[in-house]
């Protein structure tokens, strides 16, 4: 979840209500805590585990943490999501594949996260004209799930709360971190924390106030990166009778080279749609008759779908939100500190692996802790030595596929590209997989999966020079033939007339011939 601070802007009487509330659940998670739990999924540990940043990573850690064992605090500044009638912040919907579906399958909760969800089988292209063309994702069955972000970080916070191991604390900024000693001092309204951890997991965001106190006392390497275009939410309305307005199981896109809109369904019978396109696109439309005719122009099918009336508010109302890709190295400190999901490695959303990268991180350092025995240091070192060139990958992925998305889908070549990849991989399912399945229907790591699509890339350019060279000289040899028969024909006829009998006719041929 990317944070803000609100407590400032709360009323004192709401302020000390919700710290009520906020302290209940912690006095009932201790409560908890009394009950011995033995298992297969937990065992009793000495350490404590800080976690910073309630949103769907932090969540999601929460519950890998409680699993093993250890004592887990859980820190988000803003109020419980499940108490709020609005939440500000991000709300693009999430397009859930089997990286996150793996991570929710260790900790119990796929299945009831993916009834929620509504199955996308592949992209569906709206062309200036109206027209519709279906570009699948993959194989008949493969699939990507829409799900709602406010719906999942709810599950995941009901999930982490019942854990009788994790005390969860909102309303409480990180305001200082020691990275070395596991120091740190939390602000909740006018009152202080101070608390210590055996490890602190930064799932603070793009903006991480973790990342931050690792880099003024460690030599952690940062870089951000905006993109030169913003995002605007719109909802398309279901139609009367409740169903959706447009096909439900598939992303449908409007790819206009420079920029694009996407529509992801919802369960209630609506689509939330997203306009990714230029600051300078955005800031020259300033009202409504400049707004009608670049739909017009560029989107001129959606306009009855959202309604004209409707469409104009929601256009002047939502605001554009802007687009960041982070990339730091390392992602521990030691055996003291790691960061996951947006904090390590914030990606534009282009890809739909924002969420998936940050669930499989979970995942990965759960994996690790086993395999080196709960021990942190040799965990995080093992860790990051794994998963920061896998960063790096996704987080240009992304980038790329910003330009497939917008641009390329409109190519024939790229279309072509696609059909190629498709009978390859039916012909060779285990050696040769698409990029888009690689990255988005398996756990190979991201960084292999950019190796494997150069190799595959050689392969396909050498068997395409291969096919033309061999159809170049079929058809010479075609040609050529072609030739000498017209010539032996010619040979023949002129025997004919020159002889009065089949014998001598063949004869003669023979030995001109």
């Amino acid at each position: 979840m990317a944070s803000a601070n609100v407590g400032a802007d709360i009323a004192p009487s709401e302020a000390a209500a919700r710290m009520q509330i906020n302290s209940r659940k912690v006095s009932v998670s201790k409560e908890r805590k009394r009950v011995p739990v033995m298992g297969d999924h937990l065992v009793p540990n000495s350490k404590r585990v800080a976690i910073v940043g309630g949103g769907l990573v932090g969540a999601m850690e929460a519950l890998y943490m409680a699993k093993r064992g250890f004592d887990v605090d859980l820190y988000e500044m803003r109020s419980d999501i499940r108490l709020e009638e609005m939440v500000e912040g991000r709300s693009i919907n999430l397009a859930l594949s089997t990286r996150g579906r793996e991570a929710l399958k260790a900790v119990g909760l796929e299945d009831e996260v993916v009834t929620t969800g509504i199955p996308m089988f592949g992209r569906r292209i709206h062309s200036l004209t109206g027209e519709q063309s279906f570009i699948p994702y993959g194989k008949k069955e493969q699939c990507i799930l829409s799900v709602d972000r406010r719906k999942l970080n709810e599950t995941l916070l009901t999930a982490a709360e019942k854990c009788p191991n994790v005390d969860m604390h909102f309303d409480h900024k990180l305001s200082r971190c020691n990275i070395k000693t596991g120091e740190m001092t939390y602000i909740n309204y006018d009152n202080t924390r101070e608390t210590t951890a055996d490890l602190v997991v930064g799932c603070d965001g793009a903006f991480s106030a973790v990342r931050r106190s690792a880099m003024r006392s460690t030599r952690l390497n940062y870089q951000q990166e905006y993109i030169p275009h913003g995002y605007k939410e719109l909802t398309m309305p279901p139609k009367e009778d409740g169903t959706h307005a447009m096909a439900k199981n598939c992303l449908h896109i409007w790819p206009r080279n420079e920029f694009m809109m996407i529509a992801l369904p919802n369960q209630d019978g609506s689509f939330t749609c997203t306009m990714f396109c230029p600051f300078d696109f955005f800031d020259s439309v300033k009202d409504e008759t400049t707004l009608i005719e670049r739909f017009e122009q560029f989107f001129p099918d959606s306009i009855p779908l959202f309604g004209r009336d409707r469409l104009v508010e929601m256009y002047f109302t939502n605001p554009v939100g802007s687009l960041v890709s982070v990339k730091c190295d390392p992602h521990n400190v030691g055996g003291r500190c790691v960061l996951l999901g947006d904090a390590a490695h914030a990606m534009v959303p282009f890809y739909g692996q924002g969420m998936n990268c940050g669930f499989e991180d979970c995942l990965l350092l759960d994996e690790l802790l086993l395999k080196n025995k709960l021990d942190f240091a040799a965990t995080l070192d093992e860790y990051n030595s794994k998963r920061q060139p896998d960063a790096y990958a996704i987080c240009d992925l992304a980038m790329y596929n910003y330009i497939e998305m917008r641009s390329l889908v409109n190519s024939k070549s790229f279309l072509l590209r696609k059909k190629v990849d498709s009978l390859l991989n039916y012909l060779f399912p285990r050696s040769f997989i698409p990029l888009y399945s690689m990255v988005t229907f398996s756990r190979i790591p991201y960084g292999e999966v950019i190796e494997r699509r150069k190799r595959q890339d050689k392969l396909v350019k050498i068997g395409a020079g291969v096919f033309a060279f061999t159809a170049g000289a079929l058809l010479c040899y075609g040609v050529y033939k072609r030739r000498v028969a017209a010539l032996s024909t010619a040979l023949l006829c002129n025997l004919i007339t020159l002889t009065s009998t089949p014998q001598k006719t063949i004869a003669g041929y023979l030995k001109l011939s």
